[in-house]
């Protein structure tokens, strides 16, 4: 029997230390324990790896990962009231969750963790995108992460692997397809959370590349991209007219026609935009 079935069903625990989901906190509690283990399946094989967990709440995911042998788990969760209920769950996995009340984004989990490192968390739908902008933009590739598995709004998710030509595509979508391998790999009806949501969710995992799919200066690329989608209705030569006198050059030397528009253009074109501003800094 696995240590998951000696605990008590979630529904149960939250009733038990009354945690009513809070709408301030982007708190959907995900009750169903076959989701969680499907979700931690996503993840990978976590026998020989760390995850950082943000968001925990009631420990539903948590209970997941561990009983799918992740090595060890770390929980950042910002919610006092949760703690106890993953006490309990630290009580019957001794040494492989540690548990740290604070805020994601102000927490350092590299002081708890050793690698190699995956990141798998239903995210709180207030912070999960500031989350994984900062994953994806570290000051060095590789990042300390080898995966990351997380639960966003259905609409984000395709915003993550959205392609050229369509309305989700933008800088969320270059940002993870320039260093990561993106996919969504489950759906989720809003009935599968606890108060159920007004949308539907989607687990996303993005696998990190060794390098980046095409070679490119992080910030520039990143300030050309912010700055194209920023008037994404405009075409480029308009757009990015801040970036230089000479924009409508720049576009021609790289094959993207001025009159295009930023939802167009190609991660690769993207990219050899942004190396033209590299020669500016030589």
């Amino acid at each position: 029997m696995n240590q998951i079935d000696t605990l008590p069903p979630l529904r149960e625990v939250i009733a038990t230390h009354g945690l009513v989901a809070r709408k301030a906190l982007g708190q959907n509690f995900l009750l169903d324990l076959n989701l969680t283990a499907r979700i931690a399946r996503v993840a990978g094989d976590l026998s020989d790896m760390d995850v950082l967990e943000v968001g925990p709440g009631p420990g539903g995911l948590t209970r997941g990962l561990l009983a799918e042998g992740a090595r060890r788990v770390l929980a950042i969760e910002k919610d006092a009231r949760c703690l106890p209920a993953l006490a309990e769950i630290a009580a019957a996995y001794p040494g492989r969750l540690q548990v740290i009340e604070g805020d994601a984004l102000a927490v350092d989990p590299l002081a708890h963790l050793t690698p190699p490192i995956a990141v798998c968390a239903n995210l709180p739908y207030n912070v999960g995108t500031e989350l994984l902008v900062r994953w994806l933009t570290p000051a060095e590739w590789p990042p300390f992460w080898s995966t990351l598995t997380l639960m966003f709004q259905k609409e984000v998710a395709e915003r993550i692997v959205a392609q050229p030509g369509s309305k989700a595509y933008g800088r969320l979508a270059l940002l993870a397809q320039w260093r990561t391998d993106a996919r969504i790999a489950l759906t989720l009806p809003p009935g599968a959370f606890s108060p159920p949501p007004k949308v539907h969710s989607a687990v996303v995992h993005l696998k990190a590349l060794p390098e980046p799919r095409f070679p490119a200066q992080a910030k520039i690329l990143e300030r050309v991209v912010a700055t194209a989608f920023n008037q994404r209705r405009k075409m480029l030569r308009a757009s990015l007219k801040g970036l230089g006198p000479d924009i409508e050059d720049r576009l021609n030397s790289v094959g993207i026609p001025p009159t295009e528009r930023a939802e167009q253009v190609s991660l690769e074109a993207f990219c050899a935009l942004a190396r033209t501003f590299e020669k500016d800094r030589r």
